[in-house]
């Protein structure tokens, strides 16, 4: 599709450009990015690369010079998709089930680094994303160079990705866009004797055909108990009536996912449980009326609290009000009662206000970006309480 929205080429050149800057100013003589299939976000994000199976990894240079480290099995899969043309194969980032590829002639760290013009062995080397780094390429990197300083670094990629380029939105927009369709979609379908996972059947058909890369989030359709996990997975259990029932749908484009959460009713709600859900919309909406540019992150998360504690909710309460989005559904920065930073023009957020009881709990969550008044919503409004009537 001509029109397709997409990361332009010209933009991961300008990343590799600026995170050079970032690089220079920590003083590192290299930068070393790592992925896998789950997380595939600092990769991606200069290469549009996403690993399979394998691990990868991207060296950059003080210069933003780069080149992409994959597994023996990815290169010519790498060589179609990635903007990074230089691609080397190292043995460090294969596929978990730990072939020993005796055939296979592998390339070594050192050979990245001296193709970038990273020579000595007394380097300082910065790695981002140590929860996404295994042991093995760990292991790896400090046996090439067993005189280098090698120093967490993932706050520079932090600092790269809070602030959201116009066509970084773009792609959001579209993710809920899409996701919208996949909500009325299940909506529509939903009815007591399906099962959780034929609803996730449902979405995932939706988002395919309208125009989705895949799933940003293994989409969740709980019901009843399941919907007290803030985490989990659809199961087959069938739906009844009178449960309630937990969607959370995300379509990925380019790798941004976005997604949407809300919570339906199979019949009508009792007075109870329409009251600790109409609670958690209301500490949704007091969360918007906080967020615009220059507002230290940790006062809202403290007020969003002080808000649940206040209304006699401090036991239903898991988390603080937002986390980033963007490449991964929920990235970082989290907004949390330590967050220490001030929201700016551009990072973007789920609002995801969670409420968690007994016997069943309840998400409204939507991506919005931090404006200077305020903020902008990038999907359509939710807030609507689904009670189906059957």
């Amino acid at each position: 599709m001509a029109n397709r929205i997409c990361i332009p080429d010209y933009e991961y050149k300008e990343r590799a450009q600026r995170v050079a800057r970032l690089i220079e100013k920590n003083n590192l003589d290299v930068l070393i990015v790592n992925s896998n299939e789950a997380d595939y976000a600092n990769v991606r994000y200069f290469s549009g690369f996403w690993p399979l199976f394998e691990r990868a990894g991207l060296a950059i240079t003080p210069q933003g010079k780069t080149a992409l480290m994959v597994g023996p099995e990815s290169r010519v899969y790498a060589s179609d998709f990635s903007r990074v043309q230089d691609i080397f194969m190292l043995m460090e980032y294969r596929e978990s089930a730990d072939p020993s590829y005796p055939e296979v002639k592998a390339e070594r760290f050192q050979d990245v680094f001296s193709f970038l013009g990273v020579n000595g062995s007394n380097l300082r080397i910065g790695v981002a994303s140590l929860l996404d780094t295994s042991v093995v390429t760990m292991q790896g990197i400090r046996d090439s160079f067993p005189k280098a300083e090698i120093v967490d670094a993932n706050h520079i990629m932090i600092e790269m990705r809070k602030i959201k380029s116009e066509n970084e939105i773009a792609c959001m927009r579209e993710g809920f866009r899409i996701t919208e369709i996949a909500t009325r979609e299940v909506i529509k379908a939903i009815r007591p004797g399906v099962t959780e996972c034929q609803m996730v059947g449902v979405a995932q058909k939706a988002i395919y055909e309208n125009g989705a890369e895949y799933e940003g989030l293994p989409m969740y359709v709980f019901s009843e108990a399941s919907t007290r996990h803030a985490i989990s997975r659809s199961s087959h259990r069938e739906i009844k009536k009178g449960d309630i029932v937990q969607l959370n749908l995300s379509a990925k484009v380019d790798g941004y996912s976005p997604s949407v959460g809300l919570p339906i009713s199979m019949g009508k709600l009792s007075p109870e449980r329409r009251a600790y859900i109409d609670f958690c919309w209301e500490a949704h909406q007091w969360t918007e009326k906080q967020l615009k540019a220059g507002v230290l992150a940790s006062d809202v998360a403290k007020g969003f609290y002080k808000f649940y504690k206040d209304s006699g909710h401090e036991s239903n309460y898991l988390y603080g009000p937002c986390h980033g989005t963007g490449m991964i559904e929920v990235e970082a920065p989290w907004m949390e009662t330590i967050s220490d930073y001030v929201l700016e023009p551009n990072m973007t957020f789920q609002i995801d206000t969670f409420i968690t009881t007994d016997t069943f709990g309840a998400r409204w969550e939507k991506g919005i970006v931090i404006k200077e008044d305020g903020i902008e919503n990038l999907c359509e409004a939710i807030g609507t309480l689904h009670e189906l009537d059957f």
